[in-house]
């Protein structure tokens, strides 16, 4: 698969244009990111758009109209243009088609950029409803990189945590079927609320999903090693984290605007929690950073 290079004397990475998906992000020639092994989970970093989630029935509503998207919608398996590069910069493009059309009836321009400085790398996202258009462009998107963990050798997921900046106290919202339940839940923390633990029971019932919390990055690090994923998300509200299995190997940090659907009937698009709405020649934009230590 053709993939896209960004290095220094420190750092490379590497996006495909399938998905405009990071594919890795090296250290010291050490591999940070998961490298999608399809017995666990067979994907990297992918970008969530037009939607956040599941639907009910895979389903939503348009001006009364029944529409089909999976979960967290098509981008992520489309192929998009690179439309510059430079020696720290890529960008690349994906626009409506017909295709898009069939289950998505909105025109939109989605630009996704990848800047790398020193260990950082920041994703940026810029959506524009073309002005042609006459209508309001309806979506969600989010981020979903996944992160090897353990590390190292000689490590185990359970020698992992999350660090916050500051003392935190968390509220996840519970799910069933990918749908959110309404219920919440609060989540155990350590080191006088600064620390999540990580264990195999903390993701048993699905991802960690959080719309009020108080930070806008976190820290993956271990007990046993200087390796480390800093990541820094702001104005996102939602948040989720998830990994497969304690057993997988990786854990995904997912800055979200946009979450899954609430349990019930599919709903018109316009109404469900999370969605945004850009006016005809407007534009939406948005930004992550993953900065690496070791």
């Amino acid at each position: 698969m053709t993939t896209h290079t960004l290095e220094n004397d420190r750092c490379r990475v590497q996006v495909s244009p399938h998905g405009a998906e990071l594919s890795s992000f090296r250290l010291d020639d050490h591999e940070y990111l998961w490298q999608a092994d399809p017995a666990h989970w067979g994907r990297h970093a992918p970008l969530l758009f037009p939607i956040v989630g599941r639907l009910p029935n895979d389903t939503y509503l348009h001006q009364g109209q029944s529409y089909k998207l999976p979960q967290h919608g098509f981008a992520r398996d489309q192929e998009f243009q690179l439309i510059y590069a430079d020696a720290r910069r890529l960008e690349f493009l994906l626009m409506a088609s017909d295709a898009t059309r069939a289950v998505f009836p909105f025109e939109f321009d989605l630009r996704v950029g990848y800047e790398l400085r020193g260990t950082e790398l920041t994703v940026h996202w810029r959506v524009r409803n073309p002005a042609a258009s006459g209508h309001e462009l309806l979506f969600s998107m989010g981020a979903h990189p996944a992160f090897r963990c353990p590390l190292g050798a000689n490590e185990q997921f359970e020698d992992y945590y999350f660090e916050f900046d500051h003392a935190v106290q968390l509220q996840r919202q519970l799910l069933r079927g990918g749908l959110r339940t309404g219920e919440t839940q609060p989540v155990p923390l350590e080191n006088n609320g600064t620390e999540l633990p990580f264990s195999a029971a903390l993701f048993a019932d699905d991802a960690l999903v959080f719309s009020r919390f108080d930070f806008t990055c976190l820290t993956l690090r271990s007990r046993r090693s200087a390796r480390a994923v800093r990541l820094r998300f702001d104005g996102f509200p939602y948040l989720g984290l998830w990994t497969k299995s304690a057993a997988a190997g990786f854990v995904c940090v997912e800055p979200w605007h946009g979450v899954a659907s609430p349990l019930g009937p599919p709903q018109e698009l316009a109404d469900k929690e999370g969605i945004l709405a850009l006016a005809p020649g407007a534009e939406f934009m948005a930004a992550y950073s993953v900065e690496l230590t070791g």
